[in-house]
């Protein structure tokens, strides 16, 4: 593994350099999107991109938990949490890299 994080930034480039729209247009096309995705979750709604995955939020009840270092059991609120589930098609391909990486 390299290490390396995806950043907005180099989206919007992305953008910029596969679709031909201005920095600022990409920039602001990424936005829009990234934007779009989380008005969605934040009401309670999923968002499935085909090909990629489906994005959805789940309540988490409340629960004792432990602190591993002192063994200490403290109580966990309950919440909301993000998840992400990978279509078929991205586990694929994500599998199929960690191959080619094994082969190097």
């Amino acid at each position: 593994m390299t290490g390396k994080t995806l950043t907005r930034m180099d989206l919007s480039e992305a953008v910029f350099r596969d679709v031909g729209l201005s920095r600022n247009e990409s920039a602001n096309l990424v936005s829009s999107v990234l934007q779009h995705m989380s008005d969605a979750l934040v009401g309670g709604e999923q968002v499935k991109i085909s090909g990629f995955g489906t994005f959805s939020c789940r309540d988490k009840a409340a629960r004792v938990g432990r602190n591993p270092k002192t063994g200490e059991e403290a109580p966990i609120p309950p919440r909301r949490v993000l998840t992400f589930r990978p279509s078929h098609l991205m586990k694929d391909r994500v599998a199929a890299g960690n191959a080619e990486l094994e082969q190097a």
